[in-house]
């Protein structure tokens, strides 16, 4: 399995986001790609339609605890600027 990648988005006054070239490329989005994203508690999941299936949906309770798990260990660092400024707000 590859390492995690976290980038950090800003969301434009019209909603919009938009994703690293890093991001596209791993999961090959192009233009006219459809999403889907899930939200549940807070959480938000987008993934490839093409990808999605039900039981994405049904283990989304197991893809929170684990990001949650990754992050926490990527970020939990006096280095990390961005987790920093996150924790002051």
């Amino acid at each position: 399995m590859s390492e995690p990648i976290i980038k950090t988005v800003t969301v434009s006054a019209k909603g919009q986001i938009s994703l690293p070239r890093i991001i596209r490329k791993r999961l090959a989005v192009e233009k006219g790609t459809k999403l889907i994203i899930v939200l549940k508690e807070e959480k938000m999941l987008i993934s490839k339609a093409s990808d999605v299936s039900l039981s994405t949906v049904e283990n989304f309770d197991d893809i929170i605890q684990h990001t949650e798990r990754s992050l926490i260990k990527m970020w939990d660092n006096k280095y990390d600027d961005i987790w920093n400024e996150y924790l002051k707000t």
